[in-house]
């Protein structure tokens, strides 16, 4: 156990917020302590009237490897509970962060995975690291996602292929397929990103909040949140499976050997030659 808190706030830069995800030693697995806690920040940002852009980001050798799968807890905020539960709570949370008036930006290193792509994808920027590692690997064995928001960034043709292998592509193919704006090397990821920041911060927040929502309802208007909300009763049919039954009773048995039996197959992840997570 650690003592130490579980999200870091601080303020880089006159009217920047910034909100470190702070588990490196769980690669900052999205326990639901963590998530409620960062949405109270979240929401405490978008409320504060000195605050004009949040940055996202996470401690240690990555962004996010996912939910944590030892043990998520209660849920950070309630939603109708039922079949497919989870996965709507997780899409309400996105929509909560498209919502906001203030643009959040995500600032993503090392491995951004599964529900780590998902918190990403919420941000209104994604700035990346050209060596980070992004995918949603449970489609292999679990269910499809959450949020499957894949079609809508990265296009129909690279979304079945991600969703049919679980593969991962680095931060140079992220910005190639659209999941982000630009990448940078790692060591200039931080500085580049605040530099944004500080960018956007010049415009007056009161138009930069329309500036946000215009882009948001013209995808609206294109079924973007109609789509992803539909794709919540796909996510719950996926538990159903023979295979995600199966798969369920291995992570009970340790998530450790669930996680390593369901990569090695494809030789990446935590089985590949190298590891930047």
């Amino acid at each position: 156990m650690t003592d130490q808190p579980i999200l870091l706030i601080d303020n880089p830069a006159p009217h920047i917020r910034r909100l470190t995800l702070n588990r490196p030693e769980k690669r900052n697995a999205l326990s639901n302590a963590l998530r409620g806690e960062l949405f109270a920040a979240l929401e405490a940002a978008d409320r504060d009237s000195d605050v004009r852009v949040i940055i996202l980001r996470g401690a240690g050798p990555c962004f996010s490897s996912g939910y944590d799968l030892a043990g998520v807890g209660a849920l950070p905020f309630h939603t109708a509970g039922g079949q497919g539960q989870w996965a709507r709570h997780v899409v309400e949370g996105c929509f909560r962060m498209w919502d906001m008036s203030k643009p959040i930006i995500a600032q993503v290193h090392g491995w951004c995975l599964a529900g780590g792509s998902e918190l990403a994808v919420a941000c209104d920027l994604v700035y990346v690291a050209e060596d980070a590692k992004i995918g949603y690997p449970a489609v292999r064995t679990m269910s499809p996602p959450d949020n499957q928001y894949h079609a809508w960034i990265v296009g129909m043709r690279a979304a079945m292929e991600l969703m049919l292998t679980g593969d991962a592509f680095d931060g140079l193919e992220a910005v190639r397929l659209g999941f982000a704006n630009r990448a940078f090397k790692a060591e200039a990821l931080e500085g580049e990103v605040l530099a944004m920041a500080e960018r956007i911060a010049k415009v007056d927040p009161e138009l930069a909040q329309l500036n946000k929502r215009l882009v948001h309802r013209q995808m609206e208007a294109m079924g973007m949140r109609a789509g992803i909300r539909a794709g919540t009763d796909l996510h719950a049919l996926g538990w159903h499976t023979p295979a995600s039954r199966t798969y369920m009773a291995e992570l009970r048995q340790g998530v450790t050997k669930a996680l390593t039996s369901r990569d090695s197959t494809f030789g990446d992840y935590r089985t590949g030659p190298k590891s930047s997570g």
